[in-house]
């Protein structure tokens, strides 16, 4: 029997493959192992669990990243108004505070919650960043979005921003959370995409204030800060809350106490769940410093440098490109890949060539 070169070399090729799947199966989840299950995740020892009837949640120490305890925290929800914190993170560094914005008529006429917008040039993006996290404008996610260069733009750049910051289980549909089919995000993720905004001095701004006066077309009137806690809890530094029939609540805060910050993300919950928010940031400033951590806040991932381009315009992989798409996808590290097909394409030649050298001999 006469075997190709190049079939037995596809044989070899797609059985790496294969591997290299499984491996990407077995990947470490995000955060630490003590966050892959659904139930609630406690540290050793504690006297007194968190409660909430939330279907997850997530309780972080905002400075070390310490996750301090979880319920489900990778569990997938379509996030509602939340999301919209990923909006900002997203567009807070691409968008001029004093760039004019006028709304499309679509952007003015979006559904659910909205913050009046009309379609004038009345409005500058840093109003419209005020609507959109303190009073969940949707029609303000949907004018932010066309100031980036429009919807689909923008939701190019929300995931590729939550791959960065390797909230991996959130999916961007919409700019305003409204729910579509395959939008996604989890408790670990807001927590993660908190963290990431607190760190923006805009968006400490935007989240902590309580009113604020918004263009209309004769003047101004006064918008309110949806998120209650601002208004009862001490030190509450805000975030967003959000809530559709089919997500039911949920919420994203962080309150600040004694130099500390602690952050607070639940999903799915079904009624009123101020209180248990308030009793959850409770717990975390009562625990932090005290209690060994079942996981991690990652850290986003390095900044890539600008890709050099063809003759062509197409973009040229990088070696370090190449090694970090192999790295993320297969779980296999560069170097033992390279070594893996260097090995396997040397064997090929040399199998290739004693077989014709049979095969010249026998006929």
């Amino acid at each position: 029997m006469r075997i190709g070169t190049s079939a037995l070399g596809v044989a070899v090729l797609t059985t790496a493959l294969v591997g290299a799947g499984q491996s990407s199966a077995r990947a470490e989840t995000i955060g630490g192992e003590q966050l892959a299950g659904t139930g609630l995740v406690l540290p050793p020892g504690v006297k007194e669990a968190p409660k909430s009837k939330a279907s997850a949640f997530v309780i972080a120490d905002a400075e070390t990243g310490q996750v301090l305890a979880a319920k489900n925290p990778h569990g997938r929800f379509l996030p509602a108004s939340t999301l919209k914190a990923l909006t900002a993170v997203t567009l807070i560094p691409k968008l001029k505070k004093n760039k004019r914005v006028q709304p499309s008529r679509e952007a003015c006429n979006i559904e659910g919650s909205a913050v009046g917008l009309v379609p004038k040039p009345i409005y500058q993006v840093d109003d419209l960043f005020r609507a959109l996290l303190m009073v969940s404008g949707n029609d303000a996610a949907h004018a932010l979005a066309e100031a980036n260069g429009g919807v689909p733009a923008t939701l190019a750049d929300m995931n590729a921003e939550a791959r960065r910051l390797q909230a991996n289980d959130t999916v961007a549909k919409t700019p305003s959370g409204l729910d579509e089919p395959g939008q996604s995000s989890s408790a670990y993720d807001l927590a993660l995409i908190a963290r990431a905004g607190l760190k923006l001095p805009s968006f400490k701004d935007y989240i902590s204030t309580k009113t604020a006066k918004f263009p209309a077309p004769k003047g101004y009137y006064e918008i309110g800060n949806h998120n209650k806690l601002l208004w009862t809890y001490n030190g509450m530094v805000g975030v967003k809350n959000g809530w559709t029939s089919k997500a039911q609540g949920s919420f994203v805060g962080a309150a600040r106490r004694n130099g500390h910050t602690v952050i607070v993300a639940i999903m799915r919950h079904e009624g009123s769940f101020w209180s248990e928010v308030a009793d959850l940031l409770d717990w975390g400033f009562a625990n932090r410093g005290k209690v060994a951590p079942v996981g991690t806040l990652v850290d986003p991932l390095p900044d890539h440098t600008p890709t050099p381009l063809a003759k062509s315009g197409t973009p040229i992989p990088a070696a370090a490109d190449v090694a970090t798409t192999t790295v993320e996808k297969s779980g296999t590290p560069l170097v033992a890949t390279l070594v893996l097909i260097g090995s396997l394409t040397g064997g090929l030649v040399w199998i290739g060539y004693g077989i014709r050298r049979r095969a010249r001999r026998r006929y």
